[in-house]
């Protein structure tokens, strides 16, 4: 099954996340990677996966003030993909965040800082401006100063869910507080977004090596696993 022909039955079941974000099953992959398959391979994702081209894509990092593109840093760096918004209330966004900042941190004091960039796209730029973003960037201690973190801001929501759809088959959808189970605890939020919590480990050819999925789990990655996994594959 296609990206797009999975997506299509997705919406036509109408099924939203009882969360702020949803969760996935990984599968493995080929070639031209430092990491071997992983251990656990269930279910058939239409996201990328272990030795799969990441789908290119260029976006705004309004924090920088410039045009970030996938393909500027192949052959250069690894990176960390990541997809959230800031006000996410479950603690997921909080959680892929916390994994990329350890891996910012490890990186700094392992000396390969420069051989690895962080990309955060947020899904609701509407709310997440610049400054949001910033804020948001500094009170859990990531240094998107550090030029090896981009927090990319798309025009509109659905700019934003066009393009994880279209190019990583990941869907993401605007839900009504009142329709998910515990609204009551989501405070005054006019929205929330259902959508798939996703980090991808992509070495320097552009080949993920991991796509890690349902962080909070616990079979999910944790931050010193994910730190060894980018370690290997930046020296690798």
């Amino acid at each position: 099954m296609d990206r797009r022909t999975y997506l299509r039955s997705l919406g036509a079941t109408g099924a939203v996340a009882a969360a702020g974000c949803l969760g996935s099953l990984p599968g493995t992959g080929g070639s031209q990677t430092v990491l071997g398959p992983p251990e656990k391979t269930r279910g058939d994702p239409v996201y990328p996966i272990h030795g799969e081209e990441l789908p290119s894509f260029s976006l705004p990092d309004p924090i920088a003030g410039e045009e970030i593109a996938s393909e500027q840093f192949e052959g250069e760096r690894s990176l960390l993909v990541t997809f959230l918004y800031t006000s996410c209330p479950d603690g997921v966004c909080s959680a892929l965040l916390l994994r990329l900042r350890r891996a910012q941190e490890a990186a700094a004091a392992g000396g390969y800082g420069d051989d690895v960039a962080f990309l955060t796209m947020t899904v609701d730029p509407e709310r997440d401006t610049a400054d949001v973003l910033r804020s948001y960037a500094d009170e859990r201690g990531a240094d998107p100063e550090a030029d090896n973190w981009h927090f990319l801001r798309p025009e509109s929501y659905e700019a934003a869910r066009d393009l994880l759809e279209e190019k990583f088959g990941v869907v993401v959808e605007r839900v009504d507080p009142e329709d998910v189970e515990g609204h009551e605890n989501h405070g005054s939020l006019e929205y929330l977004f259902a959508h798939v919590s996703l980090i991808l480990l992509v070495n320097e050819r552009g080949i993920v090596e991991r796509a890690y999925q349902n962080v909070t789990a616990p079979s999910g990655v944790q931050p010193s696993e994910l730190v060894s996994d980018l370690e290997t594959v930046v020296n690798g």
